[in-house]
């Protein structure tokens, strides 16, 4: 058999190894209520963000700031938000006015905001001479998998079965460069394209289910608002099915640390280390709830029936995907930390008691309360 990547060591400044996902309970990293490494940064480095005011944007940048380096963000100057002093804001647009980047350069690029392989065509073809490495996030959404179906949700999965190596989306029949591109194929593109520019410098992220304060999308914060609602609440499916999320502060500042370290490759970023279930997760959520509640575990069956969308209708459960339970070896041994989820879940809370009275009324993720109450007495009701 032909060796693959996995065979060799294809990264620099590894920061420490993990134990290889496994089993049912394998840990693969280090839990502590303040993730990370606390061993000073190599070097202070010049660091041009591309993006920096939008969910995963702030934390990196401050967390940046507080490592010693020196930060400047490219943004369309839209949003404001709370930056740490010193933090050089460069004002253009990744379609058509890239002036501000012209004539400078930086040790490292952290690319977290492409939305279109054409922005990232262009910031590279740009910045090919201006960094020695360029960081992009991708997402678990490149590789090529089949959408959810009902049919798959007998599938619990004990194993990651997708690791970095796996196929990735490919453009279909007729598909021409310049041609708009769906979300996964985009991310595919957009990884291509940064390793031709940067051959050997070139460092790859492909997250999951991006959690904790500031996620405005309610897919994970669901679960804590209605947990510390209290009462009787709807569990969907197995609770052993497998499931997979990353708090955002773990991920952004792993990242910074890949750039430190000049750590280059393709890596899966969700987490925790060790296998986690749907059951598992509400337990953990569940600890830093103060609230009574009770679960009440429905079959898929009856959810099909009831005409319950996974993902949508009830956020982060996505029973039998492969995608909600991917290997995470590679990054756990470069370095990839993992803060408790009864930490994430205290602090999402509390961010999310601080948005305004309307926008927490109208979420853009999950069932509504009489929705929920409807399903659950139909599924009470056929329990005798």
């Amino acid at each position: 058999m032909s060796p693959t990547r996995r065979d060799f060591i294809r990264t620099t400044g590894v920061v420490g190894a993990g134990l290889a996902l496994g089993g049912t309970a394998a840990c693969a990293g280090p839990e502590s209520d303040s993730a990370g490494s606390d061993e000073a940064p190599p070097e202070s480095l010049q660091i041009l963000m591309l993006g920096g005011t939008g969910f995963i944007g702030p934390h990196m940048v401050r967390y940046a700031v507080e490592r010693g380096h020196q930060v400047s963000i490219f943004t369309r100057g839209r949003r404001q938000t709370d930056l740490p002093e010193g933090v050089e804001q460069l004002v253009g647009d990744r379609n058509d006015d890239h002036t501000a980047l012209e004539g400078r350069t930086w040790d490292v690029v952290l690319d977290n905001n492409a939305q279109d392989y054409r922005w990232v065509q262009k910031s590279t073809e740009l910045l090919a001479e201006a960094t020695s490495q360029y960081v992009f996030v991708s997402s678990i959404s490149a590789y090529a998998l089949e959408g959810f179906g009902y049919d798959r949700a007998e599938d619990i999965m004990r194993e990651p079965l997708v690791d970095e190596d796996y196929d990735r989306v490919a453009p279909p029949e007729g598909w021409r460069d310049g041609d708009d591109a769906p979300y996964g194929l985009m991310k595919t593109l957009s990884e291509d394209i940064v390793h031709a520019a940067f051959p050997g410098s070139g460092t790859i992220v492909r997250p999951g289910l991006i959690v904790g304060p500031g996620d405005m999308t309610d897919r994970f914060t669901y679960w804590p608002v209605r947990l510390d609602e209290g009462g009787e609440v709807l569990a969907p499916g197995d609770p052993e099915h497998a499931n997979q999320v990353i708090d955002q502060r773990d991920l952004t500042e792993w990242i910074v640390r890949l750039a430190e370290n000049r750590t280059t490759g393709d890596f899966n970023a969700t987490g925790p280390g060790e296998r986690l279930s749907m059951g598992s997760m509400l337990d953990q959520i569940g600890s830093a709830i103060e609230t009574p509640y009770e679960l009440t575990w429905v079959p898929e069956s009856f959810l099909e029936e009831q005409g319950v969308a996974p993902w949508s209708d009830l956020p982060a459960w996505i029973p039998g995907d492969p995608l909600m339970y991917v290997d995470v070896r590679d990054a756990v041994a470069a370095g990839l930390t993992f803060r408790p989820l009864a930490m994430t879940t205290r602090d999402t809370l509390e961010w999310d008691k601080t948005r305004p009275t309307e926008e927490r009324a109208n979420r853009r993720f999950g069932m509504s309360r009489e929705r929920e109450r409807e399903i659950l007495t139909a599924w009470n009701a056929t329990q005798g």
